[in-house]
């Protein structure tokens, strides 16, 4: 599926959204708000999309900032807590997390971010300094002319996956959430890593990458791996003989949380930015868009979607959570651990 297309699934361009969407008397045409977000088709979407509707809204010019987290994380660090050149982060936790025990960002002013109150609870994150923008569930993704269908995350270990197995390694977030859900399966709980590194050595020889598993999945030279939902469907589309499973164990998911800083330049623009993404009519373009489990309650996912979005609603709880303190704290030990053991 093009971008082209997946924009005109979306039906809501700047113009049309701005009808939708409250308009806010304080900002002036002076102001500016810098976003960091991320690059490619996500840095094109918020070029022609996001931010449009939201200068219409508040009058506000919108710089965007493109990198990821851990350049997001650098450039704070850079500049120090004290004068961030952001008023606001979207990153994905795992990020946000150190960040927020450093002291950059502030808890929430739920009075300036109404829409807060619709976020499933799974959302409403981080003691109340964090609010999901975005969640992209991750399940089993297989090769259906090549193994049989799992129905778990525990069946990666069995025999007829054995050599066709892919992962994310370490150093995505993902790579992260497989250590800490194989501790969970075959440990005490997601801290028993000594458990989760015996279990994914015990996979046997696996193929890691930082960020694409669809190329490895599309040879054949895996056969089944965690994928985000939309992608497989995308794959499908093409004519591949992949399908996909939510496991009985619950999901992972890709994060985005938004946070902002408690020295922010512009901290009421950050609050009305932040209220924005997570409303229901953004809510909505992203799923359309992204294929992302709407974090606004009052986002129906519609029948025609419900094959890239199974996850909404009550499934929301299966997506599972995860400790970033431990990860961050262990950080070194785990990724070398990870090199020598795993794969």
């Amino acid at each position: 599926m093009t971008l082209t297309r997946r924009q005109t699934l979306g039906g809501m361009g700047a113009l049309g959204l701005s009808a939708f969407m409250p308009r806010y008397a304080y900002a002036q045409n002076s102001e500016t708000l810098v976003v960091p977000t991320l690059g490619g088709v996500w840095e094109q979407f918020w070029r022609e999309n996001i931010a449009p509707a939201f200068t219409e809204m508040t009058g506000a010019n919108v710089t965007l900032d493109v990198g990821n987290g851990r350049v997001f994380g650098a450039n704070l660090r850079a500049a120090g807590a004290e004068e961030p050149p952001y008023s606001i982060v979207m990153t994905n936790e795992v990020f946000a997390q150190s960040l927020r025990k450093e002291g950059f960002f502030e808890e929430l002013d739920l009075e300036k971010m109404p829409n807060y109150a619709d976020l499933y609870p799974i959302a409403q994150t981080a003691g109340g300094y964090g609010a999901v923008g975005t969640y992209s569930p991750i399940g089993i993704g297989f090769r259906t002319d090549m193994v049989p269908a799992p129905s778990a995350w525990k069946d990666l270990w069995k025999d007829d996956y054995k050599g066709l197995i892919g992962l994310y390694n370490f150093a995505n977030s993902a790579g992260k959430m497989e250590l800490l859900l194989a501790s969970k399966i075959f440990g005490e709980d997601q801290y028993d890593v000594d458990a989760g590194f015996a279990a994914l050595a015990d996979l046997g020889q696996v193929i890691q990458v930082d960020f694409n598993l669809s190329t490895a999945m599309a040879s054949g030279e895996i056969a089944i791996a965690p994928f985000d939902f939309a992608e497989i469907v995308r794959l499908k589309g093409q004519g591949l003989p992949v399908d996909y499973v939510v496991p009985e164990e619950g999901v992972i998911a890709f994060d985005q949380t938004l946070n902002i800083l408690a020295n922010a330049p512009n901290k009421d623009l950050a609050y009305a930015y932040a209220n924005f993404l997570i409303s229901p009519e953004i809510q909505e373009m992203l799923m359309r868009q992204f294929f992302t489990s709407p974090t606004n309650s009052k986002v129906i996912v519609p029948d025609e979607l419900k094959e890239q979005v199974p996850i909404s609603g009550e499934d929301m709880a299966a997506i599972l959570q995860w400790d970033w303190e431990f990860v961050n704290e262990n950080q070194n030990d785990l990724s070398e651990r990870w090199a020598r053991e795993v794969g």
